[in-house]
């Protein structure tokens, strides 16, 4: 059992991120497959969509894990968001290539999330977390838990606290470059998403390339 660690500073900001996620768009897909993919896909496989309801994407990035979601979900409600816009267009490439419209994309942080309060079933985020500030987090997951209908799922992916060995390379990188890690650090979300309004079903480890990553479904509590 991994004991809680409080994760190191956040060294990028909003703004910064935005602008350097601009600049990975191109290329970010190469690093995703070889490091994120597999516990994106076991993302999927705890999200167990179903086909008609409302499914939000924050931090959507290159559309890698939404147009998965757009293929199981076409009479639903797909809707991504993204403070990238590099990444935002990546993904608009990738869904009109896919010949997929039932979907809709904007530029909006997860810090004001441009949707109505209990509007969506399931909420899916991967790697977000590692590059926010900690003092954003509770307003982040406040804002998730707002704009999930009651007993709601979230499922999210983070790179996270080195397991094994050989995964403590990623965090020793941030600390040397954090523009190297894409802004990206080690972060445990359980804690933090129990002390917001949820309830944490699961947490598993994956590691891919040695690259450490944390995957948890969750459940909105309570009905107000």
């Amino acid at each position: 059992m991994i004991h809680p660690q409080k994760p190191l500073e956040a060294r990028i900001s909003q703004q910064d991120a935005a602008d350097l996620y601009d600049r990975l768009a191109s290329f970010y897909d190469i690093w995703g497959r070889l490091t994120e993919s597999k516990a994106q896909a076991r993302c999927l496989e705890l999200a167990k969509i179903i086909p008609g309801e409302s499914v939000l994407d924050v931090a959507v990035g290159t559309g890698l894990v939404f147009e998965r979601v757009v293929r199981r979900n076409p009479g639903g409600l797909n809707l991504g968001i993204d403070i990238s816009r590099g990444m935002l267009a990546k993904a608009e490439r990738r869904l009109q290539k896919a010949g997929l419209s039932s979907y809709r994309l904007s530029n909006a942080s997860a810090t004001e999330i441009p949707e109505p309060d209990s509007s969506i079933d399931l909420l899916l985020n991967n790697y977000m977390f590692d590059l926010l500030d900690e003092k954003l987090w509770p307003a982040v997951i406040r804002e998730f838990r707002r704009v999930l209908k009651p007993g709601g799922r979230l499922v999210l992916a983070n790179m996270t606290v080195s397991e094994n060995w050989g995964s403590g390379i990623y965090q020793r990188l941030y600390t040397l470059s954090p523009k190297l890690m894409g802004g990206c650090r080690s972060v445990q979300m359980s804690g933090p998403l129990e002390q917001n309004g949820f309830t944490v079903h699961l947490r598993e480890y994956r590691q891919q390339l040695f690259f450490p990553s944390e995957i948890i479904l969750a459940y909105r509590s309570g009905t107000q």
